[in-house]
């Protein structure tokens, strides 16, 4: 009997110290976003759906319409001329939240004007702040850079970029990003660091060749490759050069580094280009 009532005292011990041990934190999560296309909004809503965030669209007083050709041809007179577009007020309390993911499509290498529009009504400053956006080569790097410098108080933490060209491929890999940050739980395949850079072979050059064929803005000569496994494949590091050309304005950074995805039986595709 004694040990009976032993027994008993033990397990509403155990509970008690269960329930009233640490709790797991709670972290209020908004993802607020920009999107010309659909591209910005599904990966805005793939990331609200994982998190259980809410989620918030910027649209511009003025909706950018017409062609793509349109689309630039304002964006750049914009650009030129310093105009920010006017955007709908944001609704957001962005200081009652812990954390906020911000989305946008990448014009002319950084975040693009309506969404520094937005940016112009809110303080992110002493917030924790993660970006995102889809892009045509790349400039999460660079955009990333840019509001770390409108917001020197924030914490900007490291970011996921998607090609508009790879749309198939954001749903795994906003939730291997999603678990890389610790934002969900789950497993995390570590990969290998990229072998020591290498001069390109014949044949190494003609899959980067391969791989940005087709792509008007990459009109470069690979130099180096560095490389490494991933499942179901090989990821390249190339470090590229651009070739000057007349028919299309490149923007003045010779350099560049090309990631590149090659899978078995697959064509090799690049995944995004860091200037």
């Amino acid at each position: 009997m004694k040990a009976l009532k032993w027994i008993v005292a033990a397990a509403v011990c155990l509970l008690v110290a269960v329930s009233c041990g640490p709790k797991k934190e709670v972290r209020k999560v908004l993802v607020l976003y920009y999107s010309q296309s659909a591209n910005t909004k599904a990966v805005a809503a793939e990331i609200a759906s994982r998190l259980g965030a809410d989620i918030e669209e910027i649209v511009p007083v003025e909706p950018y319409g017409g062609t793509y050709q349109d689309v630039v041809d304002r964006s750049r007179r914009e650009r030129e001329q310093e105009i920010l577009p006017a955007v709908a007020p944001v609704q957001a309390d962005i200081a009652s939240y812990d954390l906020v993911f911000l989305g946008y499509p990448v014009w002319f290498g950084t975040y693009a004007l309506p969404f520094a529009s937005a940016l112009e009504q809110m303080d992110l400053n002493g917030k924790k702040v993660v970006p995102f956006c889809s892009f045509g080569s790349g400039g999460l790097e660079a955009s990333a850079k840019d509001l770390q410098a409108r917001f020197p108080e924030a914490e900007v933490l490291p970011g996921y970029g998607v090609r508009a060209a790879r749309m198939e491929a954001m749903p795994d890999e906003v939730d291997g990003f999603l678990k890389a940050g610790g934002y969900i739980e789950g497993e995390v395949l570590a990969l290998e660091d990229f072998s020591e850079a290498h001069a390109v072979s014949e044949e190494e050059s003609a899959l980067f060749d391969a791989a940005v064929d087709g792509y008007p803005m990459i009109h470069a000569r690979a130099q180096s490759v560095a490389s490494r496994p991933i499942p179901g494949g090989t990821e390249y590091l190339f470090t590229a050069l651009s070739i000057p050309r007349e028919d299309i304005p490149m923007p003045d950074m010779p350099e560049m580094r090309v990631y590149v995805k090659a899978m078995e039986g697959e064509a090799p595709v690049f995944t995004r280009v860091v200037r």
